[in-house]
């Protein structure tokens, strides 16, 4: 294979909306690489019991309208056949299984090689390419602080990437920590069937009235200051605050709601809470949220010294042959689809603009 004009890695709402606006723009020297073994990206692994009725939206991909879905259908099966449908109608040759291991300066002056492995964990041969865009998201790195204790602990501990239904936990007592939507939407589960503790570090911070455009234009500047600026990126949660809906109200009058702070240490059979009493536990589900899947550009050295990656758009600041998609303001669904466009137009510009390595 020759030198390829970009490099997609991961075939998700992101990577898919770069892919079709990469060959929109004419650029055709493109390879897509997804570590699924099939469409959908972090879709394919929500849990069973979150429909299309208690998702919280999908946006469409681009120029293909979500079809009409049955609201009891889960989204682990309805959003990937829709991401599967919009592949067959573009044509998309996407490589899968494969995972990228490694993006790092080539020899060839301006290039960049993409190390990458298949299903059977052999390496593959080594990409050439004149930009990156990485689509990975976070949904392979799960964040779970470190507790004291957390070892002791003989209930079961995990993460919300591990949550498939609340009748596993049927009768237990459990512990959810974590102070954004997917906490609440295992609280509000877990309640029917069982004793559950809300757990947060800071208390959390309410929005009344509905979540207006407005809204979301000042909480995406939020996050395209800190971007900017190289600091590390936070949760969506912590620029939008949680909303007060009807179902949130109905749980927070059955006692739901009642928020404790963040418990001192884990013990065999419970938590020491932080006013120093003991609480027996069956369980903890960690909604603590992820962390960006960045490993493989580590030789690039991207982070800057404030601990983040400091952008430029779609384009990291100190090395625009990469743009990180999903990351900072484009780290939702709609932004996603804004950023596969922007990403594109970008480097068609570079490319006609000599900006990246010649031909």
């Amino acid at each position: 294979m020759g030198i390829l004009d970009a490099v997609v890695i991961g075939a998700g709402q992101a990577g898919l909306s770069a892919a079709h606006h990469l060959r929109e723009r004419g650029i055709e020297a493109v390879a897509v690489l997804d570590a699924e073994t099939g469409p959908g990206g972090a879709w394919r692994h929500r849990w069973d019991s979150l429909t299309m009725a208690t998702v919280n939206g999908i946006r469409e991909l681009p120029d293909m309208p979500v079809p009409a879905l049955d609201d009891h259908v889960s989204a682990n099966i309805a959003v990937p056949a829709y991401f599967a449908a919009f592949e067959e109608r573009e044509g998309l040759e996407i490589q899968r299984p494969v995972r990228a291991t490694r993006v790092e300066n080539a020899p060839d002056a301006g290039l960049l090689h993409v190390r990458s492995v298949g299903p059977d964990g052999a390496e593959r041969p080594v990409l050439r390419t004149r930009a990156v865009l990485n689509a990975t998201g976070t949904w392979t790195r799960p964040f779970v602080p470190t507790l004291p204790g957390a070892t002791d602990f003989r209930g079961r501990q995990l993460h919300t990437a591990e949550y498939r239904s609340a009748e596993e936990f049927a009768g237990q007592r459990v512990a959810v920590v974590g102070g954004g939507i997917s906490a609440l939407g295992h609280l509000l589960e877990l309640a029917d069937v069982a004793e559950t503790h809300w757990h947060t570090r800071r208390e959390p911070e309410w929005r009344e009235g509905p979540f207006t455009e407005e809204a979301g234009r000042d909480a995406v500047a939020g996050v395209e200051e800190r971007a900017r600026a190289g600091l590390p990126i936070g949760s969506v949660v912590s620029h939008t605050g949680l909303l007060w809906t009807p179902a949130m109200r109905e749980a927070a009058a059955r006692g739901i709601l009642a928020r404790r702070e963040m418990f001192q240490r884990l013990l065999p059979h419970g938590v020491l809470e932080a006013d120093g009493t003991v609480t027996g536990l069956d369980a903890i589900v960690w909604a603590t949220g992820f962390r960006h899947a960045l490993r493989h550009l580590a030789p690039l050295r991207l982070r800057g010294p404030a601990g983040g990656i400091a952008m430029d758009g779609t384009a990291v600041a100190a090395d625009p042959r990469i743009h990180l998609l999903g990351y900072g303001p484009s780290a939702s669904t709609i932004g996603a689809n804004r950023a596969g466009r922007a990403a594109a137009r970008r480097l068609l510009r570079d490319l006609e603009e000599g900006r990246l390595a010649a031909q």
